[in-house]
């Protein structure tokens, strides 16, 4: 998180996902929600939440955002939208130009559209899976709303998404990991340097 912080980072996540090898405890997204307050929006990325979960986050966290990567319906956003007064963005996973078109429904609640890799077939996890898609399927899109690369992002091919994507803002996870769950310091400075530089 220090590292993130210290390089620039403009958005960080905490995962609310027992499943995934990066969930922390409400505990933990405490502590660290602490250290990112004022420094950078703190995202809370849930998958298939209620809202009373969601409001034990917004009561402890006090996030910025809520991230819902999960299959919530576009009403699902809305009430958290209302009833935790936080910006909410809809994870939507590509694989081909048919997936955008979900977005649509989703981008007249939303405050962002992150676009993400479609998980592998049999994956638990909806994103953070290292998988990339063909970013240029984004290019010149227009849903009247920001949206987010995400998906097989590394250092080293973080301008290319952006210049074929004409992203605005992107999103990392194992692409700044030396193992899985295990963020790496060195990796997160090179992807906030590639990106900013973009």
């Amino acid at each position: 998180m220090e590292t993130a912080l210290d390089a620039g980072a403009d958005m960080v996540g905490l995962m609310f996902f027992p499943k995934s090898p990066r969930h922390v405890s409400l505990t933990e997204a405490c502590k660290l929600a602490d250290m990112a307050r004022g420094r950078a929006e703190i995202v809370a990325v849930t998958v298939n939440m209620d809202l009373d979960g969601l409001s034990r986050i917004r009561e402890l966290v006090a996030p910025d955002w809520i991230q819902f990567h999960g299959e919530e319906a576009p009403e699902a956003l809305a009430a958290a939208k209302v009833m935790q007064g936080t910006k909410v963005m809809k994870a939507m996973p590509v694989s081909d130009r048919s997936d955008l078109e979900n977005a649509l429904f989703y981008a007249v609640v939303a405050d962002c559209i992150l676009f993400d890799a479609k998980p592998p077939a049999g994956s638990d996890l909806p994103g953070g899976n290292g998988v990339s898609y063909d970013w240029s399927l984004l290019k010149d899109l227009d849903l009247k709303k920001p949206f987010m690369l995400s998906g097989g992002l590394t250092p080293e091919n973080v301008q290319e998404a952006i210049r074929q994507s004409g992203a605005k803002a992107v999103d990392v996870s194992s692409g700044v990991e030396r193992d899985k769950g295990v963020k790496d310091n060195d990796l997160i400075r090179a992807f906030l340097a590639a990106a900013k530089s973009a």
